[in-house]
């Protein structure tokens, strides 16, 4: 059975003139450009409220047939901490032991990484992102999703570009495999760990790799046809 389509009226519009355009283009980027990966993380409180407001700009993303199979679990300090940060470091000692390859230790080797994560206990915030493979409808049977990490992907991107309008640093912390996070953060088998979002201010000494300031050029990531 397939269901009419119901459609309203555009009930938000912009309505600004080309240089008004070119005003507020020109400021997110330079907003944007303030955005930093750091591993150095201060323990400052940041209130839940400004964290929550954000994960609510990334729900406003679109989706696959509009479906949101994103869902985010908001952490904040305590002792599930200490035990996501030592399941965390399991996996990737075995990562940085070999599991990676060559290849992939040679790429991450300017960033200076290793197997040690203790940003995973200082950061006031951590977000686990997750992407439904399909849903579950009142009788139990699935619904089929589709789109999902292109879905999740776009509201991570909200989700940072939100958190760093509200003046917070982030880092997008990716051990793999984390089919851990499903045990301890109690999510059900058809939901799949994509990021462990780091949210708070920057520690004092934080640091950034010198290469990861430099960003290609407009003409290098960009074609015109």
């Amino acid at each position: 059975m397939t269901t009419e389509p119901s459609h309203l009226p555009l009930p938000d519009r912009w309505d600004l003139t080309d240089e008004q355009m070119l005003e507020r283009a020109e400021a997110a980027l330079v907003r944007l450009r303030r955005r930093h990966t750091i591993r150095d993380f201060s323990d400052r409180p940041v209130p839940r409220s400004v964290v929550e407001r954000c994960i609510e700009a990334a729900a406003t993303a679109p989706s696959g047939a509009n479906q949101q199979p994103w869902r985010f679990v908001l952490i904040g300090p305590g002792p599930l901490r200490t035990e996501l940060r030592a399941a965390a470091e399991a996996e990737e000692r075995e990562f940085y032991a070999g599991r990676a390859g060559e290849a992939w230790l040679d790429a991450l080797a300017p960033l200076g990484t290793d197997a040690d994560k203790p940003f995973l206990e200082t950061a006031p915030w951590l977000i686990a992102i997750f992407g439904q493979r399909h849903g579950v409808d009142a009788q139990g049977g699935k619904i089929k999703h589709y789109y999902v990490p292109e879905s999740v992907g776009i509201a991570t991107g909200f989700l940072i570009a939100a958190l760093n309008e509200a003046g917070l640093a982030t880092l997008t912390h990716t051990p793999s495999p984390m089919g851990f996070l499903n045990t301890a953060l109690g999510r059900p088998e058809h939901e799949k760990p994509y990021i462990l979002l780091v949210v708070g201010h920057p520690a004092q000494d934080a640091t950034v790799p010198a290469h990861a300031k430099s960003k290609l050029a407009l003409d290098a990531v960009m074609s015109l046809r």
